[in-house]
Formats: C-alpha cells, sequence, structure tokens
C-alpha cells in the first residue's frame, strides 16, 4: 500500500522534465531566452577574463540587441525590435519573467493554440517596444537619455499573454500565497495598474513596454470575441510530441472526395449553431471557470480550438 502511494505522489521535477521534452511552442520559447541569456553571461565571463567586460557585452550585444529609443539608431538596427524581447543580463529578470510565461503560457494552452500564443508573444513584445519608442521620443521628460536608453527583457511579450488570458477567462483562480485563490482577472489588472503608477519611480521604459504589450493583449482578445483572430494571418504552428520510440504511421488510403449533401443555406445554418454552441461554452467558462464544463463541452471547445 505504502508502495502504491509512492508511485501517486506528484513529482515536480519529473513534470518539468515532460514539459521541456515536449516539443511545442511554450518550452521553445523559455528555451530561447535561457540559451540567450547563458550566452551573454559567457561573454561577461570572456570580457573579465580579458577586461574588457563593458566592451564586449555593452557594446557589442547590448548595443546591436537591445531596443533603442532612438529613431535614429533604430532606423539602423531594425531587428531589434524582435531580439529585445529575448534578451535578457539579469538571473532575476530572465527568472521571474520565464516564471510567469511558464504559469500563464500554461493557462493559455489549456484554452487557446500554439500559433495564437507565438503571435501574441510576438506582437506583443512588438506593441510594448513601439509604446516604448514613442514614448521616449514624444515626452520631454526622456529628452535627456532617449539617445542611450534602451530596452530589453521578455516583459511585454509575458504581459500580453498574462492579459490576453486573464480577460478571456477572467474567472480562472489560482493559488497565491498570503492570498489564497485569485482570479487572473485581479491579478492581470493590479500588474497594469502598478506598471501605471511606478513609470516616474525608475526603469520607466520597462513599465511602459509592460503597458504596451498588456494593450495589446486586451484588444487581441476584444477582437477574438468578436471573431476576428490576428494570429490566423500567420502559418499554423504545428509540432509532434517526443517520445522513446518512433511510430510509423501507416499510409492513408486515398479516398474521393464526395459532394456536400446538403444546400448552402442548410450549411451556413449548421455552421451558425455550432459557433452559438461554442460562445455559450465560452460564457460558462467565464461565469463559472474551465472545471464547470462538462467532457462532451470540453471536447467540442479543444476540437474547434485545433481548428483554429
Amino acid at each position: 500500500m505504502n508502495q502504491f502511494s509512492n508511485q501517486q505522489r506528484p513529482n515536480p521535477f519529473a513534470d518539468l522534465k515532460r514539459f521541456f521534452r515536449d516539443s511545442s511552442i511554450l518550452p521553445r520559447l523559455i528555451i530561447i531566452n535561457t540559451a540567450v541569456w547563458l550566452l551573454i553571461q559567457l561573454a561577461f565571463i570572456i570580457g573579465w577574463a580579458f577586461n574588457r567586460s563593458d566592451l564586449i557585452v555593452e557594446v557589442w550585444i547590448l548595443d546591436y540587441l537591445a531596443l533603442p529609443a532612438s529613431f535614429e539608431l533604430l532606423i539602423t538596427r531594425p531587428w531589434t525590435l524582435l531580439t529585445y524581447m529575448f534578451l535578457h543580463t539579469s538571473f532575476w529578470h530572465i527568472l521571474f519573467n520565464m516564471l510567469w510565461l511558464y504559469w500563464f503560457g500554461k493557462i493559455f494552452m489549456q484554452y487557446l493554440n500554439q500559433r495564437q500564443l507565438i503571435t501574441t508573444y510576438l506582437l506583443g513584445g512588438l506593441a510594448g517596444g513601439l509604446l516604448y519608442i514613442l514614448a521616449y521620443n514624444i515626452f520631454p521628460v526622456f529628452e535627456a537619455v532617449m539617445p542611450q536608453a534602451r530596452a530589453l527583457g521578455a516583459s511585454a511579450s509575458v504581459m500580453a499573454i498574462v492579459t490576453a488570458i486573464s480577460f478571456y477567462i477572467p474567472n480562472y483562480t489560482i493559488n497565491m500565497i498570503f492570498f489564497g485563490r485569485v482570479k487572473i482577472f485581479y491579478l492581470a489588472l493590479a500588474l497594469f495598474i502598478i506598471d501605471f503608477f511606478m513609470i516616474r519611480h525608475g526603469n520607466a521604459g520597462g513599465h511602459i513596454a509592460h503597458i504596451g504589450g498588456a494593450v495589446y493583449g486586451f484588444f487581441y482578445i476584444y477582437y477574438l470575441r468578436k471573431g476576428k483572430d490576428i494570429s490566423t494571418l500567420f502559418p499554423k504552428v504545428t509540432y509532434r510530441k517526443k517520445t522513446g520510440h518512433t511510430i510509423k504511421r501507416k499510409p492513408r488510403a486515398k479516398t474521393k472526395k464526395a459532394s456536400r449533401p446538403v444546400t448552402d443555406q442548410s450549411y451556413n445554418k449548421n455552421r451558425a449553431a455550432k459557433q452559438r454552441r461554442i460562445d455559450e461554452i465560452l460564457d460558462k467558462i467565464s461565469r463559472s471557470g474551465y472545471d464547470s464544463l462538462t467532457k462532451e463541452e470540453k471536447e467540442l471547445l479543444f476540437n474547434q480550438s485545433n481548428k483554429k
């Protein structure tokens, strides 16, 4: 009996191992961010050994990969709009960003798909970067520091994911130390408010970029609920789970496509009815949470998300 209990005990390390062995987009994003951070730490060590740490990291790396606030520099380094959102130098910076990405990315993937996750990450980071650049070029308070200002980190991208899923399923709750069960909607709202009021207390560019990512996440879900999904403009993301052995799939027999045995009017009517059913399930999630769904409703929602 004790042996059985030990086998059933949750193992967080085994869960993490399975997570990172998965080839889906979420672990890949975390691995890419971590790999870039490790390479920068290696550059710090090499620079330290040759008394050239500032030259190697600050000039050769950050100056060409971090996002400049100056339009003149941005024109010569347009790729920084992408590279900055994978760039970290501080251990605590990447740790907290990757923890938030892991926690909320897993929730995101319960209800939406991989293509929606990667586009929210990238476009949320882009929105945060653009708002940062605009703010530094518009407001006089940044005039003195604007030529040297650089933005880096995945925070804007992570905020876009946090905000998007929090508005998509606002009644989803998580356990927090000292607070107990908290709806993620209130958590996202609190983060937005904190960023807004902390702008003038240091790291203004970072807080502005967070706000830009959050605003993108909100509007993405707003238009998604209206049936407009910007992620469909991008290629569909597919992956195969890693297993200990290779499965050879039998070739499918070719079948001749039969013509649709219903009229266009009947087809459109059935399609509208299915969409109404999906909307009812989403409303139910909003009111009572995902766990309130029946098995049939979960399967219907899962199948619909895979078709996107």
